[in-house]
């Protein structure tokens, strides 16, 4: 221990009360280990502040509004603006304010420590917490130290961007006022969603895209569908298109394009990526480099560590919320079991302590207007994973729930099938409410579900879900 430190032991110490913290804390307490967390924010995370609910709840509205003006008798109703303040309310209802009490107490009564302030390892299962006012303690984990602090927003070097007080995601998604005009540099999630809520709240977006179109993670046809909806809107999308440097004095954002050409906005929004959250949190005290991305077995288990965890962002195997709870359950199960001198059941691709679909079922939904969603592969990812597959589009718009949900629908929907095991990899639609049809794909997908057996799980008439029929007939020929 250190010198006149206070010190207290625990079975898991946990560096970051996220949703992925709290996640193995609550599992670590499930299996009758004690837990601590230590948190330098607020707890709940960047997902509950200044990511996923915040930016959802600001889309619900823009997507509800887009809904109903593609239903007749209705769209008569909903011509007019947004309401920015009501909107704004609404985000600010399910942030709590940006306070974390509630949070909190779920910690205490499940039976979870808290310590706010900075935990840095500082040895083998030891973790040095400094508080507000400097006071440092230490935490000993006698079986496990989790550290799932996620990651941080990357602003590119590019001349001048950092001096102009860009926006990141948090600063787009906490915002107050809506810009008269707005840069968006980047093509992922983050970026589309954020130009959606934009433009429809009633700024003029111009999106600068590197690559050759949005959304690259996805099918390709995600991405048009997407932008095609967003040029629609107003946005100007430009694609093989970067920002040369950046000027800003007190007022208006002025950026310098590659070929010259000058844009002004009042906000810039800079949307190209993450990293990891690992440069001030002690790895070099345990052989690790500052600021890495930490690399882990299917438990979550730091490679070369029997008691060091890396759960979440930070291992960079799925950068989502959801995912990362799941290798939360994962790692709180294989912390558990070790601890107890329990046999894991590593060998089992789909076992309890194995998190298999971070590999291949890894589900998403863009919250864009149209939504876009995927589970497991998709084409190009399948074929680079050296299976023979087959791809089956199919034009949503053909199926009779699509029509009564909204005149005109556009969509589109692609199952990637395993020719060998005739099972599912991966499947992706696009269209109008079609978030709630990917968890029936992540089941077909993860379950190795025979595309056979598909044929006897019967969708209801007349609802959009009936895509999966018309794939398995086009599958079928």
């Amino acid at each position: 221990m250190t010198d006149g430190m206070e010190n207290t032991a625990y079975d898991v110490v946990v560096i970051g009360a996220g949703p992925v913290g709290e996640n193995v804390a609550d599992r670590a307490r499930a299996g009758g280990l004690s837990a601590a967390v230590v948190e330098s924010e607020l707890v709940g995370g960047e997902c509950s502040y200044w990511a996923c609910m915040p930016s959802k709840a600001l889309l619900r509205p823009v997507t509800a509004r887009a809904d109903a003006r593609r239903v007749p008798g209705l769209r008569g109703a909903v011509q007019g603006p947004l309401d920015a303040a009501e909107v704004f309310a609404h985000r600010d209802e399910y942030t709590s304010h940006w306070k974390d009490d509630g949070q909190v107490s779920w910690l205490e009564d499940i039976g979870v420590d808290l310590y706010r302030g900075q935990g840095r390892l500082t040895g083998t299962r030891t973790v040095v917490v400094t508080g507000p006012a400097g006071e440092q303690r230490q935490l000993t984990a006698r079986h496990a130290v989790a550290v799932c602090t996620g990651t941080r927003a990357v602003v590119p070097e590019v001349p001048g961007l950092a001096g102009a007080r860009p926006w990141t995601s948090r600063e787009a998604t906490s915002a107050r006022e809506v810009p008269g005009r707005l840069v968006v540099v980047g093509g992922g999630v983050v970026a589309a969603e954020m130009a959606t809520v934009w433009q429809a709240l009633g700024s003029r977006v111009t999106m600068l895209v590197r690559g050759g179109g949005l959304l690259p993670r996805m099918e390709p046809f995600a991405g048009e569908l997407v932008a095609s909806a967003l040029k629609e809107a107003g946005a100007d999308l430009r694609f093989h298109t970067s920002a040369a440097s950046v000027e800003r004095g007190g007022g208006p954002v002025t950026v310098v394009l590659e070929d010259g050409e000058r844009i002004e906005a009042d906000e810039i929004l800079v949307a190209t990526g993450r990293a990891p959250r690992t440069d001030d949190i002690g790895l070099e005290a345990v052989g690790l480099t500052a600021g890495s991305w930490l690399t882990v077995d299917d438990s979550c288990r730091v490679e070369g560590s029997d008691w060091l965890y890396a759960v979440g962002d930070v291992n960079h195997r799925a950068l989502l919320t959801h995912q990362g709870k799941y290798q939360a359950r994962i790692a709180g199960a294989a912390i558990t079991a070790r601890a107890q001198g329990v046999p894991l059941l590593e060998t089992d691709r789909w076992g309890a302590h194995a998190a298999t679909a971070d590999h291949a079922a890894v589900s998403q939904v863009v919250f864009t207007d149209p939504e876009a969603a995927s589970a497991g592969l998709t084409l190009a990812e399948a074929e680079s994973a050296g299976y023979r597959v087959r791809a089956v589009d199919y034009d949503m718009a053909g199926v009779a729930g699509a029509g009564l949900y909204a005149d005109g629908y556009r969509g589109r929907a692609r199952m990637v099938v395993d020719l060998d095991r005739e099972v599912l990899v991966g499947a992706t639609f696009v269209g109008p409410g079609v978030s709630e049809l990917i968890h029936s794909a992540s089941v077909a997908v993860a379950g190795e579900v025979p595309v056979e057996r598909l044929w006897h799980a019967v969708p209801a008439y007349p609802t959009i879900s009936e895509v999966w029929l018309r794939l398995l007939e086009t599958y079928r020929g």
